[in-house]
């Protein structure tokens, strides 16, 4: 099974909403919203050195990197 993609548009602006409406500024909120954007997209690379794809192009049980042309074993976190 393939890990589902990750949208960071829809990401984003969920937690914009979520923090204005918990009484933050809406500069604070975006502030809040892009270092979690941040934060969730290295998290969803591959820390191999020789592969950097990300987590949805791994096959999540066995984690093998689905790109043809690399030959990562295991997505390394």
């Amino acid at each position: 099974m393939v890990e589902k993609s990750f949208d960071p548009e829809i990401l984003y602006t969920k937690i914009v909403h979520y923090y204005v409406d918990k009484g933050h500024t809406k500069e604070q909120a975006n502030n809040i919203a892009q270092a979690i954007i941040r934060r969730e997209a290295k998290r969803r690379i591959c820390k191999n050195v020789n592969c950097k794809h990300s987590s949805n192009e791994h096959i999540r049980q066995s984690q093998t990197c689905l790109v043809l042309d690399c030959n990562c074993t295991s997505f390394v976190k």
